[in-house]
C-alpha cells in the first residue's frame, strides 16, 4: 500500500505514463476492433442510455472513441453532452453536443462545446488510463471527474471504458477517489458490487441485458 502522498503521486504518474504508452503502441486496426466490440457491448448491455442524457468524452491518445456510440444513441433519442473545464480545481459542467454545435479547443487540445445549453447527464461514459479490481479509475491526475461527481446532487451512472491491458491490482484509492458503477473493455462488462468488480461476461444478442435501464438500477448500487 502506498501511503505517502508524494510517493502516491509519483507512482500514479509512472503508471499513467506506462499505460498510455502501452495503449499508444497498439496497432490502429486493433484499436478499431476493440472500439467495435466495446460499442456492441455498450449497446447490448445498456439500452436505457438511448432514453436519457448521455455524457461522453472526446477521445485522445488512443482512448476508446465514444463518438460512434454516442451517434447511435442520438439516433435512438438520446441527448449527448461533452464535459467543459470551467477553471482549475473546479467541477466540470456538461454542455449538449451533436454535429453542428460549435466546438472550441481547450486543455490538452480537447474540443468542447463553446456555447450550447448546460445539461445534467443521467449517465456518463468515462475513458480510463487505468482501472482496478474495485472499479477505481486512473485518469490524467487533475481530479476533474472525481470532483465533479462529488459535487452533483444527483450522480449519473458512470461507465468506465478502457482496455484489458490497463487493468491494475489497485490504484491505491484515496478518500477523494470515486469508484465507477461499471467497466467495459474489449473482454466484456464488469459491474461494481460491494466486494468489487464482478465480471458479467460478453453480452450476446438476444440474451437479457446487464441493464435494461441503467439510470434506475444505479440507485441499487452501493457507492461506498
Amino acid at each position: 500500500m502506498v501511503h505517502d502522498p508524494d510517493e502516491l503521486k509519483a507512482w500514479r504518474k509512472h503508471e499513467r505514463e506506462r499505460l498510455i504508452a502501452a495503449r499508444a503502441a497498439l496497432p490502429a486496426q486493433t484499436l478499431e476492433a476493440y472500439r467495435h466490440r466495446i460499442d456492441r457491448f455498450l449497446e447490448l448491455s445498456f439500452p436505457g442510455l438511448s432514453r436519457g442524457r448521455l455524457a461522453f468524452c472526446w477521445p485522445i491518445k488512443g482512448e476508446y472513441d465514444a463518438r460512434h456510440f454516442a451517434r447511435t444513441m442520438r439516433e435512438r433519442g438520446a441527448l449527448t453532452a461533452l464535459p467543459v473545464v470551467v477553471a482549475p480545481r473546479k467541477p466540470l459542467i456538461f454542455r449538449e453536443w451533436h454535429p453542428g454545435i460549435r466546438l472550441a479547443i481547450g486543455a490538452m487540445n480537447i474540443p468542447y462545446p463553446a456555447d450550447s445549453p448546460e445539461v445534467q447527464p443521467d449517465a456518463a461514459i468515462l475513458p480510463m488510463n487505468g482501472w482496478d479490481a474495485r472499479g477505481y479509475r486512473l485518469g490524467y491526475g487533475a481530479g476533474f471527474f472525481d470532483r465533479t461527481l462529488a459535487s452533483l446532487a444527483r450522480r449519473p451512472v458512470t461507465i468506465g471504458v478502457s482496455y484489458e491491458l490497463a487493468r491494475l491490482d489497485t490504484i491505491h484509492p484515496q478518500d477523494w477517489d470515486i469508484p465507477l458503477d461499471y467497466v467495459v473493455t474489449e473482454r466484456g462488462v464488469y459491474r461494481r458490487d460491494p466486494e468489487g468488480l464482478a465480471f458479467l461476461g460478453e453480452p450476446q444478442q438476444g440474451t437479457p441485458s446487464a441493464l435494461a435501464s441503467p439510470v434506475c438500477y444505479a440507485d441499487e448500487v452501493k457507492r461506498d
